[in-house]
């Protein structure tokens, strides 16, 4: 079987989770199924090497690239006026073509397969960025008529879908994603995770992790009302570390900071690299992730993987995916919440039992069993 991903989200230079969904399952599918052959497609332009380069760490003996010298950004304009064909630019040699960012665009010519994470487009849209918005508001009812099939990634995001689609029952299929244990997992040496929080200036410093987009839908300007009440009461409580880079419409998170006066305990990194958030995950106290929305909700899956004790919110599929493997607190609820930093920071009893807990849970979502389930779908579609 030939079967031809969408690649753009997997060479984005500042790749998101979006990203490293479609990167777990390229890397476990290419591996487990010798047998069947994957094309990663992607526009490019003569000048640009570097998603070449981006696109080399995935390719094997049966994952291949296919870069086309055609601008998406033009493409994916056109295809709002004009219904371009995908196939006139692809070809239709492969049997599945599988899009992983919600969009299917015109005559694609093969089964189609489309990713559709979660439904903030319909539940959240204030928290979205006006260009995603409009974007998916044209093209998602139409992206989700054209696909085969649909993949999702949790039950939750499972039951959104029907409600605002009830005709898309039959098609839809949960694949859980996966944590790659190799590059979040504890780490016994102490000095390798000092040598990483010195870069930024946190040796021998308590901290609280966040890491992710600073946008509104993660829910940050409460957790930091959250944590001023904290500090307030406990005035050596732990650093508040929020790791990401700007999302869209974030400047009233930064201006909380200063409204509260906390910039002293409050830090912005911006974007880390990835080789960064393991130690930095492995050195904070506990993992904070207080978000409104999500489909699946992989950084605290993550954190647990990495022996981290977690702190989310009830909202959403992120009960889903995290058990009773770490702290869940009302997002709403700035008092609940400051309440809960305190006792994760406090109850080093409760923090080992998640760290262990954790681990074990981590364990259950492998990128390799996600691929089992999405070779499964596929085949289904043959």
């Amino acid at each position: 079987m030939k079967i031809a991903f969408e690649a753009a989200p997997l060479i984005d230079a500042n790749r998101s989770g979006i990203g490293n969904c479609e990167a777990g399952l390229t890397e476990a599918l290419g591996r487990l199924y010798p047998e069947h052959h994957i094309y990663l497609q992607y526009h490019t332009t003569r000048r640009n090497k570097e998603k070449a380069e981006r696109i080399r760490p995935f390719l094997r003996e049966n994952v291949h690239e296919q870069g086309v010298r055609f601008s998406r950004i033009i493409y994916r304009a056109m295809i709002t006026l004009l219904p371009l064909p995908y196939r006139f630019i692809y070809g239709k040699e492969a049997d599945i073509t599988h899009f992983f960012n919600y969009i299917v665009p015109p005559g694609v010519g093969t089964k189609t397969v489309v990713t559709v994470h979660d439904m903030v487009l319909h539940a959240f849209p204030e928290t979205m960025r006006d260009r995603t918005r409009m974007m998916l508001s044209a093209n998602l009812k139409r992206s989700i008529r054209r696909a085969d099939l649909i993949i999702t990634d949790s039950e939750f995001s499972k039951s959104e879908i029907i409600k605002y689609y009830p005709d898309t029952k039959d098609r839809l299929r949960v694949v859980y994603c996966g944590v790659d244990t190799e590059r979040f997992h504890p780490i016994p040496n102490r000095t390798e995770i000092d040598s990483v929080l010195t870069k930024y200036d946190l040796a021998k410093q308590e901290y609280f992790l966040y890491l992710g987009t600073i946008e509104p839908r993660k829910n940050l300007e409460r957790l930091i009302r959250a944590y001023a009440k904290l500090k307030a009461e406990h005035p050596h409580a732990p650093l508040l570390i929020l790791g990401g880079g700007r999302g869209w419409n974030c400047d009233s998170i930064y201006q909380t900071v200063k409204d509260l006066k906390l910039e002293e305990s409050v830090r912005f990194t911006g974007y880390l690299p990835g080789e960064d958030m393991n130690p930095l995950l492995n050195g904070a106290c506990a993992f904070v992730f207080p978000s409104v929305y999500e489909g699946f909700g992989l950084p605290p899956l993550e954190a647990m993987a990495a022996g981290t004790p977690v702190l989310t919110s009830t909202a959403a599929s992120l009960p889903e995916v995290v058990g009773e493997c770490a702290v869940l607190t009302d997002p709403y609820q700035i008092d609940e919440m400051a309440d809960a930093l305190q006792t994760i920071w406090q109850d080093e009893t409760l923090r080992a039992r998640l760290r262990r807990d954790g681990r074990e849970r981590a364990k259950q979502f492998s990128w390799d069993a996600a691929a089992q389930q999405l070779m499964h779908a596929y085949l289904s579609l043959m």
